[in-house]
């Protein structure tokens, strides 16, 4: 049963961490082969489900430490028919991993949680296709796609869904719709190119404000994610009602575009003193992005660098 679903805390403010790049960690840092760049694999043997432990466990740590909370994000953002099917999962192997990596969150919670340091279970959603390339499904089309993986998490003990390195719009307001329907609390992440619109060339405002507009505003929040803050920072407007619904970050380690990022088969760390202090700059500015995390090329070190800059901010809000 869920703990958190009819009352998220982190909407109620204060500092929430959430993991890095989970996908670049396995592949580049502990050596595992993640086929189509799906983490959620792992899960299918005991040793994959202790290596996932571990590295929540790093990032646990950290939040604990500083007295924040914690958003758990299920590694399934690969798990869907599409991707599934290229990896011999069919419909029934999709719910059980997806149900299995809740699982696996749950296990941590009750090992990791405190009153300070309240861990949120999020089943973590990603697009049809490639985060980098724009799809072309309808709303229609995208909520009824999605509608099963939801399902699963619903069927769970997880307290909302996330979709992360969305690029069309129209499959945020199917993902967003498919949640609604199902009673889950919902959060839509976006991810931008370096002009800091979206690959299909629209701008952040009108992907917020077109959803919120199709769904009734049916996201709790938005985020922004997998891109470097250097390539989004000139598109945030501090004032603007949109931005009262961004409530998160989880950057890129790199300022390279998605494609330098495709074609490059090494891993960019970038500097994650630098990322704190553009994590600081913008929770200065936009003073409700509280939740703050890390995408692809970060890691634990990245996060706790984003802790030790925003902190103080934090604190004295």
């Amino acid at each position: 049963m869920s703990k958190y679903r009819t009352s998220l805390p982190q909407i109620d403010g204060g500092t929430f961490l959430s993991d890095g790049g989970i996908e670049t960690t396995l592949i580049f840092h502990d050596g595992l082969d993640l086929p189509h760049f799906a983490s959620f694999v792992v899960l299918d043997t005991e040793t994959g489900r202790r290596r996932l432990k571990s590295y929540y466990e790093k990032y646990l740590a950290i939040a604990r430490d500083h007295g924040v909370g914690f958003i758990l994000d299920s590694a399934t953002w690969r798990a869907n028919p599409d991707w599934g099917a290229r990896l011999g999962y069919d419909a029934a192997g999709l719910r059980r991993i997806n149900v299995a990596a809740i699982e696996l969150l749950e296990e941590l919670r009750a090992e990791w949680e405190t009153a300070a340091t309240p861990c949120v279970i999020s089943g973590a959603i990603g697009p049809r296709g490639d985060g980098y390339k724009a799809g072309n499904m309808n709303a229609d089309e995208a909520e009824a796609y999605h509608g099963p993986q939801i399902t699963a998490f619903a069927d769970t003990a997880a307290d909302m869904v996330a979709a992360f390195t969305l690029n069309n719009i129209n499959e945020a307001i199917g993902i967003a719709r498919a949640a609604k329907t199902r009673a889950m609390p919902c959060a839509i992440a976006f991810t931008v190119e370096t002009d800091g619109r979206l690959v299909t060339g629209k701008t952040l405002p009108e992907a917020i404000e077109t959803v919120d507009r199709e769904t009734d505003a049916a996201p709790v929040y938005y985020m922004i994610n997998c891109a470097h803050p250097s390539h989004f920072e000139q598109a945030l407007k501090a004032g603007e009602p949109w931005m009262e619904r961004i409530r998160g970050v989880k950057a890129n380690a790199s300022a390279k575009s998605h494609a330098e990022l495709d074609e490059s088969e090494t891993l960019d760390a970038g500097d994650p003193l630098d990322l704190g202090q553009r994590y600081r700059r913008l929770k200065r500015t936009f003073p409700k992005m509280h939740i703050l995390g890390g995408c692809c090329g970060t890691d634990h070190r990245h996060v706790a660098a984003i802790c030790e800059a925003c902190m103080p901010l934090a604190m004295s809000a």
